[in-house]
């Protein structure tokens, strides 16, 4: 094992630690340089379990027992360990959870793969709110969604953000980035899927009456915050879905709406 004490937070050593909290930054250099923040030590075994690999490790001396199983399982990986004070400098938040990890991002899996047996997929349209991205995430992990599909100017799922408020869930989601759309929801519809737009239009039918037509195959898009849908998605789904509304509320947050709509229509057989 190879611990490195940090006495400056000038060390280039730790440059994929540096100001993560400038987020246009982090949402440019993460997917270029191939790499993402696994925050907490929850999160980051989660990432380990998951088969990521790791860059490096970050944390205070506190940690280190803690940890001290996952060090000698990477022993080759460097572990960088500085004071509370010399961290913060560092990342540019104070450390809550006491420990970091720079991950390599995983090689994106195929659209076929990932579609191959799965029953009930998420699609996510220009979400750029990196919380509601975790939290869906989160979601689709506990209430048996297969599969998160992002459209090309979503949020990543593997910011810094998104990582955190998912618990590490983001790991255990098969998903991937689409690059054509909202062409590519044909793509769903030829693996025999039903696209179905969460959006409050005139025709939308009730989330209730959907899932007791339990449909083999669904896909569920959810829109971005505010303006909603875009005119050339709805067009391209099959339908229109929405949770009825009570004392004159028209909706929901997008990660709660998410919540209440993949377990009302998760598989009943």
């Amino acid at each position: 094992m190879t611990f490195h004490y940090l006495e400056s937070a000038d060390d280039p050593r730790v440059s994929d630690y540096t100001t993560l909290t400038d987020v246009h930054l982090r949402k440019l250099r993460e997917p270029r340089e191939g790499m993402y923040i696994a925050e907490s030590s929850r999160v980051l075994r989660r990432a380990l379990a998951a088969g990521h690999q790791p860059r490096s490790f970050f944390l205070a001396e506190k940690w280190l027992e803690d940890l001290s199983d996952v060090f000698r399982a990477y022993p080759d990986v460097p572990v960088f360990i500085g004071t509370a004070a010399l961290l913060e400098e560092i990342t540019g938040f104070h450390l809550h959870r006491g420990a970091m990890a720079a991950m390599h991002r995983p090689a994106p899996l195929p659209l076929e793969e990932l579609l191959a047996g799965a029953q009930r997929v998420a699609v996510l349209e220009d979400i750029v709110d990196h919380t509601n991205v975790g939290a869906i995430f989160r979601s689709a992990a506990a209430l048996g969604v297969d599969a998160v599909l992002v459209s090309p100017r979503c949020g990543d799922p593997l910011y810094r953000r998104s990582v955190r408020v998912s618990m590490g869930t983001v790991f255990q989601v098969p998903w991937a980035r689409l690059e054509s759309w909202p062409l590519d929801l044909m793509r769903l519809k030829e693996q025999g899927f039903t696209v179905a737009a969460m959006e409050l239009t005139g025709d939308a039918m009730d989330l209730d009456h959907l899932a007791s037509r339990q449909l083999p195959k669904l896909a569920l898009v959810l829109g971005t915050e505010g303006a909603g849908m875009s005119a050339e998605t709805l067009a391209a789904v099959d339908l229109a879905v929405k949770i009825p509304m009570r004392a004159g509320v028209d909706s929901l947050n997008v990660a709660a709406a998410s919540a209440v709509a993949f377990w009302e229509l998760r598989p009943r057989s």
